[in-house]
């Protein structure tokens, strides 16, 4: 059964960034097709797996991660509703990195073979999952800025800026307040850090008046002086499309003209 646009978070975010015609929604509609409810803290598949489906996050959190030879895990990448997982990873047979479930999700699974009907019928929508996967090679970049030289306060701030501003594409009422699920230790994994500096972090940042945490959710509370102190990019709110395509529409107006 297809989804009312109201429920498609993956509609939301992609809005966000172009008009959709009536035919890219019916490409996103056949990708959110089947749902499969997924239980938290389940891993979905690991490196190496043969990779044949991408998936859309309809609900829930997930994230990517690789495991060390000496059982360390380094986190790479946290989805939320709205985003595609396995973009990044189409030009491989098998997946480059394991997934696993923060919480409780439902994921819409569908054949990397959909895609050819974006790039043949969907020139724009096709041009915006690229500079989306184009994006996250940039995003891993600022990541590798914040964990190889800021300290552990200003890590932890990098992290809670990208995730306030990926957040309000598809909950623009959100304001400064989101829920956090990912415990200390799926943080340090993230950051690099260990439990008790992610603790003195979130510690220091509270004291300073600059964030406050209540029932697992954040508030930033001083979100420009933040982005000031560790010289943040957002990379979510906007993306170029001026070299994109033309629309089936701007093509039939100068085709009249």
């Amino acid at each position: 059964m297809s989804k009312p646009v109201s429920d498609s978070c993956l509609v939301a975010k992609l809005s966000h960034y172009i008009p959709l015609s009536d035919g890219d929604r019916r490409h996103l509609a056949r990708m959110e097709e089947t749902e499969v409810s997924v239980d938290p803290q389940k891993d979905l598949y690991e490196r190496g797996d043969p990779l044949s489906e991408l998936c859309v996050v309809k609900s829930g959190w997930l994230y990517s991660y690789l495991d060390l030879p000496d059982g360390r895990r380094q986190i790479v990448d946290i989805h939320h509703p709205g985003d595609m997982i396995g973009l990044a990873d189409i030009a491989y047979p098998a997946a480059t990195t394991s997934l696993r479930s923060c919480t409780s999700c439902v994921l819409c699974p569908f054949p990397r073979t959909a895609m050819e009907d974006v790039l043949t019928s969907s020139p724009r929508l096709a041009a915006l999952f690229f500079s989306i996967a184009a994006r996250s090679q940039t995003v891993l970049i600022d990541t590798l800025r914040a964990n190889g030289r800021m300290n552990a306060r200003e890590r932890l701030t990098f992290l809670l800026l990208s995730l306030l501003t990926r957040l309000r594409i598809t909950n623009p009422e959100m304001g400064d307040v989101f829920r956090l699920p990912l415990s200390q230790q799926e943080i340090g994994d993230f950051l690099g850090l260990t439990n008790v500096s992610v603790s003195k972090a979130f510690t220091g940042l509270e004291k300073e008046g600059h964030i406050r945490r209540f029932d697992r959710q954040v508030e930033v509370l001083s979100e420009r002086y933040l982005a000031d102190l560790i010289d943040f990019d957002d990379r979510h709110t906007s993306i170029d499309t001026n070299w994109y395509p033309s629309s089936e529409m701007d093509r039939l107006t100068f085709a009249r003209a």
